[in-house]
């Protein structure tokens, strides 16, 4: 690849975002470039006292139709798309009075914007950019003559050229800014047909499009052999993605993928009820906990497991104080994660340099519709986001013995957290925390069993006489298949289970829950989470 500079003569500039637009116009000015714009971009134009020359004067008609169409024309199209070297495109331009256009600069109109503020579907559609589009991918096509910029950010980068090749652009930055164009019109169209889909209620569109902007090129993904990049959605769900960073050092791939699961778990708790506090190693939660305050949950899911925590995530459902920031700095802790953080907090967490602090302003809602996907070979799975909540669930009796009010209390607790447990999921529950999870296992027996004797070394490590799984309740995010996985429960201390149901030997787990004087409640609704 050559060089291949190309001169800008000619610029058609039309911007919704004008952060920037002015210095740009006048910097491509004083480099003797024409300046040819559209509405209120040529007014702004002027307006700093530019020369600047309306889009309808090199068409010859007028914006019409509320603006709909000014762009969409021969001569515009026919600057951008005209090959410079070809006889024949030379020709048709000479023939037709068509001009060069060899600088394109366009932000589209801002759709995701207008979705994000909760406007109307007429006002939604008024906001779905057609002239500009349709120039930015001609321009990008174009790419050996012609450069396309479709963000702000990009202005340096192109005047930095015009300074070092006499007025040119070399073709390194018009394909680096055409590949560039063709994605962001990509995630425009993506937001656009997502957001028809939700308005029509279409669970499985024909074609399924997914877009995202840039917040970070990653070190390495999950292994350091692995290459990764942090993009935001059109979606502004609280978390990770949307948290300030208020110190630490930038965040791994592991570390946004267990944040976010950190996060999405916290959630589930109403701050408005109560303090909470969660902590994730992998992926999983290793403790999870209710408390009188924060300091007091965070001690409880603490002890839950206390070498799991080393090195993991916390998650707080209210703002972080000091007396929690003091606690949470006596063991080694990668991020911590909460609506927001009190002056005194913030300066305790300063003390760990490499101790990252995200405040997230508020907290994801559990209830709200969304999409997860997952990558496989030659595809993607796509399915609604799990949002099912407690609160909204039936907790059905199906044993002679009713749970005890505190029994109900505490399995509504852990069926919340089974949740946001990879599968096969087992959570013993007391006084609403956390004392013994298995996770992962490919047998829901085995998680039973490896919860348990966490519960007993955590039992060893606080000198207690015998493990906190004794007199607990359990919860199973999926149905027990047969009474084995529930009956090693029961071995554990249990006293209570909540369960889905719907094995086709329920009858037989219950039998058993019964002949243990065990309360059992099923709740209809599975959390398989892979």
């Amino acid at each position: 690849m050559t060089d291949h500079p190309r001169r800008v003569t000619r610029a058609l500039l039309s911007v919704s975002d004008k952060t920037g637009l002015i210095e740009f116009a006048k910097a491509l000015a004083a480099h003797d470039v024409e300046l040819v714009s559209t509405g209120g971009t040529a007014k702004a134009i002027a307006a700093a006292g530019l020369r600047v020359k309306d889009v309808s004067e090199l068409t010859g008609f007028p914006e019409m139709m509320d603006g709909r169409v000014k762009t969409l024309h021969p001569k515009v199209h026919g600057g951008l798309l005209a090959i410079r070297d070809n006889k024949d495109h030379a020709d048709a331009m000479k023939a037709h009075g068509i001009a060069p256009i060899d600088l394109l600069v366009v932000n589209l109109y801002p759709f995701e914007a207008t979705v994000d503020k909760g406007a109307g579907f007429e006002d939604c559609i008024e906001n779905i950019d057609i002239g500009g589009p349709a120039m930015i991918r001609a321009a990008a096509k174009n790419h050996d003559d012609v450069a396309v910029v479709v963000e702000a950010q990009d202005y340096q980068a192109v005047l930095d050229e015009l300074a070092a090749n006499n007025g040119a652009t070399t073709l390194k930055l018009r394909r680096r800014l055409a590949a560039k164009a063709y994605a962001r019109t990509a995630a425009y169209d993506a937001a656009i047909s997502n957001w028809f889909n939700r308005q029509l209620e279409i669970d499985s569109p024909d074609f399924r499009a997914f877009g995202g902007r840039l917040i970070q090129s990653l070190r390495y993904g999950e292994n350091p052999h692995q290459s990764a990049a942090f993009y935001a959605t059109p979606d502004k769900r609280p978390g990770v993605a949307t948290a300030r960073q208020l110190q630490g050092k930038e965040l791994s791939y592991n570390n946004i993928n267990d944040t976010d699961a950190a996060y999405e778990c916290i959630g589930e708790f109403d701050p408005a009820r109560t303090a909470a506090c969660v902590i994730v190693k992998h992926a999983n939660p290793c403790g999870v906990a209710e408390g009188s305050n924060l300091v007091d949950a965070y001690r409880k899911a603490f002890a839950c497991d206390m070498v799991s925590p080393y090195g993991g995530i916390i998650a707080m459902n209210r703002p972080l104080d000091a007396d929690t920031a003091r606690e949470i700095t006596k063991i080694f802790t990668e991020v911590i994660i909460a609506p927001d953080a009190s002056e005194e907090a913030i300066a305790i967490i300063g003390a760990r340099k490499n101790l990252r602090l995200l405040l997230a302003d508020s907290l994801p809602d559990p209830r709200a519709p969304g999409l997860t996907a997952k990558t496989v070979a030659g595809g993607l799975l796509v399915q609604s986001r799990d949002n099912a909540v407690v609160d909204d669930m039936t907790f059905k009796v199906v044993t002679k013995r009713a749970p005890t009010d505190a029994e109900m209390r505490d399995l509504k607790f852990a069926f919340r957290v089974a949740k946001h447990v990879k599968s096969n999921t087992i959570i013993y529950a007391r006084d609403l925390a956390t004392v013994g999870i298995g996770a992962g296992q490919m047998s829901r027996v085995d998680s039973a069993r490896i919860a348990a004797r966490k519960a007993q070394d955590a039992a060893a490590e606080l000198k207690l006489a015998e493990p906190l799984t004794k007199g607990s309740v359990v919860a199973s995010d999926a149905f027990f298949p047969f009474a084995d996985g529930m009956l090693a429960c029961i071995e554990a201390g249990a006293t209570a289970v909540v369960q889905p149901g719907g094995s086709m030997r329920d009858d037989e787990v219950i039998k058993a829950a019964d002949e243990h004087g065990i309360a059992m409640v099923f709740t209809g609704t599975r959390h398989f989470r892979h």
